[in-house]
């Protein structure tokens, strides 16, 4: 009988993950700080039409203090990530996999192990049998 069970993707911390997820974070905050400043720029915009105007400058008020929450968080992770020592065993995902099982199998019904990859190679594959 074929079951799904769910499998656990780690990657292992190297200098290369560390470098494509600092410049994917960098990315992120950089967009969040343009977004930011076109947010102003529309947010001072609506001050100036005057009153009618003044939810609307509300609004971006609050949509330029998710972005600023946004960017915290992007800085907050860089951080960690920066401090993560090489050969940490990162938690990336969780998938589901096609199992067959049979009579007299071992099934603690738990997950179906992890596969851990390092530079986007799978390098082990850990099953809980």
């Amino acid at each position: 009988m074929l079951i799904l069970q769910t499998v656990s993707i780690v990657q292992v911390v190297t200098e290369t993950l560390k470098k494509e997820r600092m410049n994917m974070y960098e990315n992120q905050k950089s967009r969040l700080e343009r977004e930011t400043a076109q947010l102003l720029f529309e947010k001072k915009k609506a001050e100036r039409a005057g009153s009618k105007q003044a939810e609307a400058a509300v609004r971006f008020q609050q949509e330029i203090d998710q972005r600023h929450e946004k960017i915290s968080v992007i800085e907050f992770q860089m951080n960690q990530l920066d401090q993560l020592p090489l050969g940490t065993e990162l938690k990336e995902r969780d998938i589901q996999s096609v199992v067959d099982v049979k009579e007299g199998d071992r099934f603690n019904g738990r997950d179906g192990g992890t596969i851990v990859v390092k530079d986007g190679v799978i390098i082990e594959i850990r099953t809980q049998r």
